[in-house]
């Protein structure tokens, strides 16, 4: 066996001609084939930097950077009920703001209005106080005037009803949209933020609707008091209006007198359990009121409304029998034309307490003869 003794330099050679197909026995290689190419020289700058680059630091990731966006919106069934939510609530805010503005109007207007309307009617209650004419022009203009501010208090009357009526419809629409507020909450494929802003739309529909009840209940306080002033004060200047005719003062009408429950006694209560069906006898009882018509003018409107004023503060709930009393003597065409006489001399005096103030609920006509009677006579009852 024969041995070789090659030396590194020698082998590194060998090496390389094999790889090159120049070695002993074999063919060289073709010369489009790829060498590889192996020196003691250095790898060149771009393949030690491809070749021992660093692996590359993992970014350090904060809190904050896990949690989602806030600011990402998603088109989702909540945020379209959202949307139409704050739509039907800023119309609903517009609603409100425009009838607390016509509630304020008219609450102005009423104010005004009063005070000419007092105006007037103390102007007129002066000069019937330090004595007029009667029918005097001056004071038949402040009536006209004070007539007209009553009505145009009877019109802001039916303005209010206006008001109550859509101050109601606000108040289901509030309604409906806190119920609709409260049922979004069950809606799916909604984010944190979405019930959020739904709870800040649920808190302003609550402070809205507190606004419209408030509302409410001004516009109802406004309606009771401008209807009982107005019936109050349509008596009165009724009364005021006579007393104008007549150049005499009589005061506020009757029916504007504080009521006071009558003492409970055995005569009181047995005159409210009974209700006759006939005119009280003319000698018993006594008439409260009693007015001869024995000439052409007879003044009984100022003895009438003291009498009854009288009357109405001791028994507030009092009743009043009107009675025409005729005379018997006489022959039948006097005695008609004095039936009649009486008859209309009755009404005349059921007018004047009409518009000194009595309810006409409160008084029944009757008719009654009476042999003492000379001429046609007006007997007034309380029962």
């Amino acid at each position: 066996m024969v041995s070789f003794h090659l030396s590194k330099k020698t082998t590194l050679k060998a090496a390389l001609l094999a790889i090159t197909g120049l070695s002993l026995g074999f063919g060289a290689l073709p010369v489009s084939a790829k060498s590889l190419v192996i020196t003691n020289r250095p790898l060149p700058e771009n393949l030690q930097r491809d070749i021992y680059q660093p692996r590359p630091v993992a970014p350090i990731i904060s809190p904050q950077q896990l949690l989602l966006p806030q600011d990402a919106r998603y088109d989702s069934l909540v945020n379209q009920e959202i949307a139409q939510l704050r739509n039907e609530l800023s119309s609903l805010q517009s609603r409100v703001s425009a009838i607390s503005g016509r509630l304020a109007t008219l609450q102005g207007s009423g104010q005004q209005t009063a005070a000419a309307y007092y105006a007037n009617i103390g102007t007129i209650s002066t000069q019937l106080q330090t004595g007029t004419t009667p029918g005097n022009p001056r004071l038949l203009q402040q009536l006209d005037q004070a007539q007209a501010n009553l009505e145009t208090l009877s019109r802001n009357l039916v303005d209010y009803n206006g008001l109550a009526v859509d101050t109601s419809e606000v108040a289901s629409t509030a309604s409906y949209l806190i119920n609709e507020a409260r049922a979004a909450y069950s809606l799916t494929g909604a984010l944190e933020e979405d019930h959020a802003t739904l709870a800040a739309i649920e808190d302003s529909i609550n402070n809205i609707t507190i606004v419209i009840d408030r509302l409410q209940n001004n516009v109802n306080d406004d309606i009771s008091r401008t209807a009982a002033y107005l019936a109050a004060e349509q008596n009165n200047l009724r009364t005021l209006s006579l007393a104008v005719a007549n150049g005499d003062f009589y005061g506020k009408a009757l029916s504007s007198r504080p009521f006071s429950r009558a003492p409970e006694t055995q005569l009181v209560q047995q005159v409210a359990s009974s209700s006759p069906a006939a005119a009280p006898s003319v000698g018993n009882p006594k008439p409260l009121v009693k007015i001869r018509f024995d000439k052409a003018n007879v003044n009984f409107e100022e003895p009438v409304y003291t009498a009854v004023s009288e009357a109405i503060a001791q028994y507030p709930n009092a009743q009043f029998d009107l009675v025409a009393v005729e005379p018997t003597v006489g022959n039948a065409a006097q005695l008609a034309i004095e039936s009649t006489r009486a008859r209309r001399n009755a009404e005349k005096v059921f007018r004047t307490l009409t518009q000194q103030g009595i309810d006409q609920n409160r008084i029944d006509l009757a008719t009654s003869k009476s042999p003492s009677a000379k001429t046609s006579e007006v007997h007034i009852y309380i029962r």
